[in-house]
């Protein structure tokens, strides 16, 4: 079985930096691409990055592009999302996914306010 368990979100001032971890023990991590998305308050679930199984091609959401950072440790099976400058919009539960068995993670919130 798959489990994906996301870590790292909080209450931050805009502007502030958060950086997010999953954890995936007990399948072939290095094996498949990586990515995470994120759900505000009534609206649907957004894609904000995605990373291949060596690392080497990102691609994230326009709206966080430049600000995100998007990255794995094969060797630990832990996926991260590094977030700066961050803004109000950034609020939301962000998710962890793999396309193995289309799994998810429990999610994590973030919320940016003053």
């Amino acid at each position: 079985q798959v489990q994906l368990v996301e870590s790292g979100g909080g209450l931050v001032q805009p502007g502030g930096s958060l950086r997010l971890s999953c954890a995936a023990p007990g399948f072939y991590f290095s094996n498949y691409a990586m990515s995470w998305y994120r759900q505000a308050p009534g609206k649907g679930r957004e894609l904000v990055a995605t990373i291949t199984t060596d690392g080497r091609s990102l691609n994230y959401a326009d709206s966080v592009k430049g600000r995100f950072t998007i990255s794995r440790d094969n060797a630990k099976n832990t996926l991260y999302l590094q977030m700066n400058s961050l803004k109000p919009e950034d609020t939301a539960v962000y998710y962890c996914y793999t396309t193995l068995w289309d799994t998810w993670g429990q999610g994590t919130q973030v919320t940016v306010s003053s």
